[in-house]
């Protein structure tokens, strides 16, 4: 009830300051699902707008408003969402820093030298040509120069081996058995960087909830009567939703009742002016449609 009362008394204060004429060129005022699309100039452009529009539309359409303006107080805040029942967006997010990826092993750029003790005593230096050719004392002399057994083979060696009495050589030991693998857990996977917010989503879930949306395509308020490029957002909002009808609009003197940086709003006569709706034709391209469009809001300002 409270909302209520402060959405009438807000309607009269703006009806009262602006005058807040709507005039429809193309497209008259329906209770159908549509996406309104207008110049933007002021933080006062979404109240006007809001004030324009029928109450049987305004009951059913949400104006985006600016997180960080609309609801930077509790006042703004209650108005906001109980009265307007916008829809926030953010102006400024940020895509988080990608993570760093650990050095791949072996790879030569990020290994580093190993460090040299400062105690290893030098080596010692090598031997001169003198040195090498020292003749050492050889025993050759001594030993003789063949076996009592010349021969070698097999028969030989096994009688020798039972004049002698000897013991049969033992078996050569078996080969050792093959070391089992190890099994390895496998390493985790890399921790995925956390999903950027999308900033169409609480659009998107508003028009999927069947409710018509009010937004600037330009993202931001101009300095000058000409608005400036619309972002993306307008084409990708009517390529998911063609069902939904696109209005353009014009605001016109919001910008002298509140300027830029103003917080007082100055008495004149505004009004907003909607045109005929489009589509986005098929095969279209983004930045022409983007144009497209920008060109009908401007087309509106001299209606």
């Amino acid at each position: 009830m409270l909302a209520k009362l402060t959405g009438w008394l807000l309607l009269g204060i703006v009806r009262l300051l602006t005058g807040a004429q709507a005039r429809w060129y193309g497209c008259p005022p329906k209770a159908e699902q549509r996406i309104y699309f207008a110049n933007h100039q002021s933080h006062a452009d979404l109240v006007m707008i809001w004030a324009a529009l029928p109450e049987e539309l305004r009951s059913i359409t949400r104006p985006i408003a600016a997180r960080d303006y609309w609801a930077n107080t509790p006042v703004k805040r209650w108005i906001t969402t109980e009265v307007f029942n916008a829809v926030y967006v953010e102006r400024a997010a940020t895509a988080p820093a990608a993570p760093v990826a650990p050095a791949a092993q072996g790879d030569a750029s990020m290994v580093a030298a190993p460090a040299v003790a400062a105690d290893v005593p030098p080596a010692p230096p090598a031997a001169s040509a003198r040195e090498r050719e020292r003749i050492e004392p050889s025993m050759e002399p001594l030993l003789p120069m063949s076996l009592p057994f010349a021969d070698t083979s097999a028969e030989v060696m096994n009688e020798v081996q039972g004049q002698l009495d000897l013991p049969a050589p033992p078996p050569p030991p078996p080969p050792p058995p093959a070391p089992e693998p190890v099994a390895t857990e496998p390493a985790p996977p890399a921790a995925d960087a956390p999903p950027v917010a999308d900033p169409l989503a609480p659009l998107i879930e508003a028009l999927r909830s069947g409710d018509s949306i009010i937004i600037f395509p330009e993202g931001t308020r101009g300095h000058t009567g000409e608005p400036q490029k619309f972002k993306s957002g307008l084409y990708a909002l009517a390529t998911m939703f063609p069902e939904v009808v696109l209005v353009p609009a014009w605001i016109d003197n919001v910008q002298r009742v509140m300027p830029k940086g103003e917080i007082v709003p100055v008495p004149i006569l505004c009004s907003v002016t909607f045109g005929a709706p489009l589509r986005v034709e098929e095969g279209e391209e983004r930045r022409p449609f983007l144009d497209r469009a920008r060109a009908a809001v401007i087309a509106l300002r001299d209606v």
